[in-house]
């Protein structure tokens, strides 16, 4: 035990006695950092995305053309510029044009239903929208001025934003809301800049480093991908959306593009080690694994360490939130922990940040206690976008810091072991993760009662299979409810993360005897199957319905029933995929699943292409764009529903 634990401190922990980075890499801007970047890097290359990359020099000048154009608009302090694009090299453009125009960038996933960008639109209040030609035109109901990058003329910008302040915003992440309405996290220039800096002794990222953007830019995981590899003169590899859904193909894209640094959540990390076991072996360039976002189970990595070891790559578990900028903690994980750990364990906080562990009255609990995580420091962002109340109840006053430092309290739990070790153990309120999100239980509860004839709603999460969990609602109303239209509507008002799995109609909730609902009382969930199934027309529709069955959970599914209305996710298809390429003795392009989501069109499809070649999609050489404008035609088709 002592010898394991000395190992660990050898290998993760005694870098940290060195020094932490001078106080003087946290001030300044992120533009004005990434501007020092590009005159000793100019001719490296910033980002790549398929087949096309740009210099830090090219990347510089195009952020200069955004910035250029919102001159114009005379961006004072605090001001938010809206970022609506498809992933590409003008959208990180974007990013950093806003930067050194002196305003802070809003990211919105360009999946999100309308209504969803919209409502985030209004509440953030944006000077102007960024988009692209394609997407922007579905924004026409927004009071904003909307700006399509590919119109953007070559204006006269030098690229770096006068008189911004390390506390200036920098971003504004939006998070689920447990009112029912998202809000806003407000993080400053000087929170990233030290989050990059106070972590260089674990990590060394320099200029030889290849990173993958793999998450939504609207998910904090980006902040960390794209400034951790812009800032240390790295080379960013833009994952498309099609490659980021196919495990095989990011496992491909992984070696091809020689990553050194992977970020992932360990649901996606989990899909990734089962496709490496089912490929061909490749060989891969990582020197560090950085998982956050969930919790992690030690055990579930096993079968890497078993290929290639504890080291090479070095496993790190990172616990963090978007309100203290990404990361709060650092945990290298080792192989013998693996076999013998059934705690998730989250390590020691980043230099300059400070974990209480706090009982309800703020006071300290003891070894061995649970308590609210709650952390202090350079980390903790700015608050919450035109949320005063709000702000006031989380970010608090830090009773052990000096005069006006903060203490945001995070609603996690944890527990400090008598070793030293820090186990996360969840969520204190109604907050869920799934995938790595934060989802407030109450912000698709308030969307449930938005639908006509609801008298009641409540959501709950479910473990499905493999122990992954899912979102489940049950609802209350005077007249029978088409499950599908719910389902639908949500579909309309919601992110995908968001909707649920599961819905079932009650003629009342249970409740405790306090009045609240009874939530252990509520029945197992049924999945939203079709009520009339129909017979199937061909043993290639039979493949495919017994790949759904396994994967739903139900064998009452009729072949026109839309996939992602009965209870389906994307996580959910990729285990289809993989069980019909094997069922079927070839490959499969991912985008078919996203594309014919029926049982019916996607038998058809796979029956059309029997005697085609499918090749492995290559993200590297092309194929990328195919898939893109294959997601483009999918999302047109469901937002027409």
């Amino acid at each position: 035990m002592e010898s394991l634990k000395e190992t660990r401190r050898t290998k993760t922990l005694a870098s940290r006695e060195p020094q932490a980075r001078p106080a003087a890499l946290d001030e300044g801007s992120l533009g004005g950092r990434f501007a020092e970047v590009c005159r000793r890097h100019g001719e490296r290359t910033a980002v790549t995305f398929g087949t096309k990359s740009v210099t830090y020099a090219e990347l510089n000048q195009r952020a200069a053309r955004v910035a250029a154009a919102l001159q114009p608009m005379q961006v004072a302090r605090g001001a938010i510029v809206a970022i609506y694009m498809e992933r590409s090299i003008d959208l990180v453009a974007a990013m950093l044009g806003v930067i050194q125009a002196g305003a802070a960038y809003l990211p919105i996933d360009s999946s999100y239903p309308v209504a969803r960008v919209l409502e985030t639109l209004a509440d953030a209040g944006p000077i102007a929208v960024l988009s692209d030609c394609e997407l922007g035109l579905a924004l026409g109901e927004a009071a904003v001025p909307l700006l399509f990058v590919e119109k953007l003329s070559l204006g006269l910008a030098d690229g770096v934003a006068r008189g911004v302040h390390a506390d200036d915003s920098a971003y504004v992440i939006y998070t689920s809301g447990s009112t029912g309405k998202p809000k806003g996290v407000v993080v400053s220039h000087r929170n990233v800049l030290r989050l990059v800096s106070q972590t260089d002794h674990w990590f060394g990222f320099n200029e030889e480093d290849v990173w993958t953007m793999f998450h939504s830019f609207a998910f904090d995981f980006s902040v960390w991908e794209m400034w951790g590899s812009l800032l240390t003169g790295g080379r960013l590899v833009l994952v498309p959306f099609a490659v980021s859904r196919s495990p095989e193909d990011f496992y491909a894209l992984l070696a091809a593009e020689r990553v050194t640094v992977l970020n992932q959540t360990p649901s996606a990390f989990s899909l990734l080690m089962q496709a490496e076991a089912r490929c061909e072996p490749r060989p891969l360039a990582l020197r560090t694994v950085i998982l956050g976002g969930e919790a992690l189970n030690l055990r579930s990595l096993l079968p890497w360490f078993a290929r290639h070891g504890e080291s090479t790559p070095a496993t790190v578990n990172m616990y963090g939130i978007t309100e203290t900028t990404v990361h709060v903690t650092y945990r290298q994980i080792l192989a013998a922990e693996a076999e013998r750990e059934i705690d998730s364990l989250i390590g020691e906080p980043i230099p300059d940040l400070q974990i209480h562990l706090l009982d309800e009255q703020m006071c300290p609990v003891a070894t061995g206690e649970t308590g609210e995580i709650c952390i202090g420091g350079p980390g903790v962002a700015l608050g919450y976008l035109h949320r005063a109340e709000l702000t006031a109840h989380r970010f608090v006053a830090n009773p052990f810091g000096g005069k006006g430092t903060k203490l945001y309290r995070s609603g996690d739990l944890a527990r400090r072991r008598d070793d030293g070790e820090l186990v996360y153990l969840g969520r204190a309120d109604r907050q869920v993760k799934i995938n790595g999100f934060r989802i407030e239980l109450g912000e698709i509860e308030a969307a449930l009662m938005g639908f006509p004839g609801m008298a009641q709603a409540c959501v709950a999460t479910h473990a499905a299979g493999g122990g992954a969990q899912q979102l489940a609602a049950y609802f209350v109303s005077d007249e029978r409810v088409d499950q599908k239209a719910l389902s639908g509507y949500l579909g309309r008002h919601l992110p995908a993360q968001m909707r649920p799995a599961f819905y079932m109609q009650l003629p009342v909730l249970p409740m405790t005897g306090n009045g609240k609902v009874d939530r252990a009382a509520l029945p197992s969930p049924l999945p939203l199957n079709s009520a009339a199934p129909q017979p199937f027309g061909c043993a290639m529709e039979g493949k495919v319905a017994a790949a759904w069955r396994q994967a739903l959970g139900t064998a009452k599914i009729g072949i026109e029933d839309n996939f992602f209305d009965v209870g389906g996710s994307s996580l959910l298809l990729i285990g289809i995929r993989t069980a019909l390429q094997q069922e079927l003795g070839r490959t499969l392009p991912v985008t078919w699943f996203f594309e014919y989501t029926t049982i019916r069109s996607l038998a058809g499809k796979l029956k059309e292409s029997v005697n085609e070649t499918v090749p492995v999609t290559n993200a590297v050489q092309g194929k990328a764009q195919m898939q893109r404008d294959a997601f483009a035609r999918m999302r047109a088709a469901r937002s027409a529903r």
